[in-house]
């Protein structure tokens, strides 16, 4: 019988994940090991088991009175998303998070004097999109996923338990346009060769 062989080098463990976010249209990493470009900052970090990429295809169904199978099989949309939670709370976490706001100063003249923060999120229709890079190492294997456009399109739920760390759950749908890939994978894995 045809196939692959049996190849345990294939199998991937996601020893170490990174998410990294910037401004839309900021460049790229060119490769799957070079330094992140200076606009596309790390998150932080993040939860053991949260990191999750979806991509979830829709598919339509033609059927014919001379079948009991579709007869036909088209795909009508796709769509993708990335979850995560965050374990850092930091002012570009919060407007990650929430799909962008605005952080103000707030001056206490005390006693004692010090700053406070005020975030407020965004208002309907003023909602950014995101670049993102998940970065995922096993061994001397690294994959990027590259996501040139990204909008946090979820509601918001933080459980504040004494018991535990409260997370920052960033929820990221993927955009897509003509002029460019929606996402993309790089990678140095040796099995792709074989493609």
């Amino acid at each position: 019988m045809a196939g692959e062989s049996a190849n345990n080098n294939e199998i991937v463990i996601p020893s170490i994940t990174r998410i990294f976010l910037g401004p839309v249209g900021s460049t790229a990493p060119a490769d799957a090991t070079s330094p992140m470009p200076e606009a596309l900052r790390n998150v932080g970090l993040t939860t053991e088991d949260s990191l999750k990429f979806n991509s979830e295809p829709n598919f339509e169904q033609v059927r014919s009175a001379q079948s009991s199978y579709p007869t036909r099989t088209f795909q009508t949309q796709d769509a993708a998303t990335i979850e995560v939670d965050l374990q850092q709370w930091s002012g570009n976490n919060f407007r990650a998070v929430y799909g962008g706001g605005t952080i103000a100063t707030v001056t206490v003249t005390g006693p004692p004097a010090s700053t406070h923060y005020k975030f407020t999120p965004p208002r309907i229709g003023s909602r950014t999109e995101v670049m993102a890079v998940v970065e995922v190492i096993d061994g001397g294997k690294h994959y990027r996923y590259i996501i040139p456009r990204a909008m946090q399109m979820e509601g918001v739920s933080k459980d504040l338990a004494k018991t535990k760390e409260a997370v920052l759950p960033l929820r990221l749908a993927v955009q897509g346009g003509d002029d460019l890939d929606a996402w993309y994978v790089l990678t140095d894995d040796p099995a792709f060769a074989t493609a």
